[in-house]
């Protein structure tokens, strides 16, 4: 039988994984993607049919213990507030995310050198803003340049998404109380690109868009990569990364969509399954050289787990706004970013305006914290807030800790039997700080904009969407799990390009950057061929 045989091996084909295959297709090496999940069908999604609202707190819901697909693991939540939030399949988290887009601060790479705390990263703002730039380009970005929160940039933007009813109310409150706003930037095309259709409003962009305008990076990157003859295999969920003698890595042991166990071979091989498979998969991966877990000699493998809590705020208006129709993300305020020592904490967070809530989400939520009765008047009751509502989350950046960590758990496994991932996680005080901080001042906002009764929670339970720290960063081997340019200390032959090798977390949505820094890793990769073992 002909031995399988790859010149790099990339695990995931989401945000990251599509980026490494595209980019390294230009080498013309054989490259092989194994995804656990599926390529995706929009015909599918749930914004194609009336039921739309049901589907995504079922097969297309944010956490994978209430999805249970055969392609999802579960994952042992019992010892965190915040609860985890992927998708597995083709595209990753970029299926199921709102699209916002923004770029980390020139501060966020030096937050021990300016604030005292957590560590710096290995690289700096200027060495990434290129891989931005071919980032956004790739994968369309709508917005508007100038935003003075931000240096002058270099990106490319398609025209700004409109704020509609919603944004232009809450830039009023903005304005009236003197603070930052700006047209957020947004993975939400407003003009035809490579072949993709334009935003039509329908929504319903947290579960798939079926129009192809929202930069899922199935629609994105991947096409790009399978014409350059990349070979992606869907449905494979690897059980472990095999390594030699030598503590190089060999390849992988995956089981196929039938069941069957497999092995590939591969001379290089790339991580990029998110801020806990990453984790999860190197500390199954046990050896006699690793017994402990491949790549975790330093013991960070799986630690500073950073997760971005978020507070969330809603008004409740007398004239009506624009529900839910378009995309989500419409307005940023970086107000309140970088560290003022009078709020009591360090760092910050950006505010994202949202527009209103769907009809069946409205009235959950609603009856959920008591704004709707059951019984008499719970119609009336509805009726002033449907389409009466909108607000905003803040993003809070979050310090990485070493007690915040994804760990095997002992007795959960997914249907191969492969261990689930454990998380234990604390929200620290600064984090709470900021939380508290984040409602005070959506409250302000929604006030000032004519809100007439403001409801508010944080952290939001299901909002775990950024997976990042578990494999970070670093110069040091002792304190980090891959050098500046993404290869792991331990491992000369394996790389990793996910959230996991976020040293800190910003107070900004990440995958722009994971994008962006999966770019770099690239280059550098391509640029070390030729010694790239040494």
């Amino acid at each position: 039988m002909r031995e399988d045989v790859a010149d790099v091996l990339i695990i995931g084909a989401g945000a990251s994984g599509a980026v490494m295959a595209w980019s390294l297709a230009e080498t013309k090496m054989r490259i092989v993607c194994l995804e656990q999940g599926p390529l995706m069908n929009p015909l599918t999604y749930p914004s194609t049919a009336r039921d739309w609202e049901a589907r995504t707190q079922g097969d297309f819901a944010t956490n994978p213990n209430i999805r249970r697909l055969p392609q999802d693991y579960p994952v042992n939540e019992e010892n965190t507030p915040i609860k985890v939030a992927n998708f597995n399949g083709v595209g990753g988290g970029t299926i199921l995310y709102a699209g916002h887009f923004p770029r980390f601060h020139p501060s966020d790479f030096r937050v021990k050198s300016l604030d005292g705390v957590a560590d710096d990263w290995p690289i700096d703002y200027a060495t990434i803003a290129p891989y931005y730039a071919e980032n956004e380009r790739m994968t369309g970005v709508a917005g508007m340049n100038g935003d003075p929160a931000y240096p002058s940039d270099n990106a490319e933007r398609t025209p700004a998404l409109p704020l509609g009813l919603a944004g232009d109310t809450l830039a009023k409150g903005f304005n009236s109380l003197g603070w930052h706003w700006w047209p957020s930037d947004t993975a939400i095309i407003t003009e035809e690109r490579d072949g993709r259709a334009p935003c039509i409003n329908l929504g319903a962009c947290g579960a798939g868009c079926a129009q192809g305008a929202k930069g899922s990076s199935d629609v994105t990157y991947w096409p790009h990569a399978l014409r350059a003859g990349v070979e992606l295999r869907t449905r494979c969920r690897v059980r472990e990364i095999t390594v030699g003698n030598d503590g190089m890595a060999t390849g992988a042991i995956y089981y196929d969509g039938d069941g069957n166990e497999q092995e590939i071979k591969a001379h290089v091989v790339v991580m990029a399954c998110n801020g806990i498979g990453t984790p999860r998969l190197l500390l199954n991966s046990t050896s006699q050289l690793f017994p402990n877990g491949l790549a975790n000699t330093s013991d960070q493998v799986g630690r500073n787990l950073m997760f971005h809590p978020y507070s969330w705020a809603c008004g409740v208006f007398e004239e009506e706004q624009d529900g839910f129709a378009g995309p989500h993300k419409l307005i940023r305020s970086q107000e309140f970013y970088e560290t003022d020592e009078n709020r009591g904490y360090v760092r910050g967070y950006t505010l994202e305006i949202q527009r209103g809530m769907p009809p069946v989400r409205t009235a959950q939520t609603a009856l959920r914290l008591g704004m709707v009765p059951w019984g008499e008047g719970h119609h009336d009751a509805y009726r002033k807030l449907f389409k009466r509502t909108t607000g905003m989350v803040a993003v809070c950046e979050d310090l990485p800790e070493a007690h915040n960590r994804v760990t095997l758990d002992p007795n959960m496994t997914d249907s191969n039997g492969i261990p689930a991932p454990k998380i234990d996680y604390t929200l620290s005080e600064n984090s709470r700080k900021m939380l508290d901080h984040g409602v005070a001042r959506s409250t302000d906002i929604l006030k000032a904009a004519g809100a007439y009764e403001v409801y508010s929670e944080a952290p939001i339970p299901y909002g775990g969407w950024h997976l990042m720290g578990t494999a970070r960063m670093g110069k040091d081997p002792k304190t980090s799990v891959v050098n500046e340019w993404g290869r792991s200390h331990d491992v000369k032959n394996l790389f990793i390009v996910d959230g996991s090798i976020f040293v800190t977390s910003a107070g900004v949505n990440p995958t722009n950057t994971i994008q962006a820094l999966a770019l770099y890793v690239a280059d550098q990769m391509k640029s070390r061929l030729a010694n790239l073992f040494d």
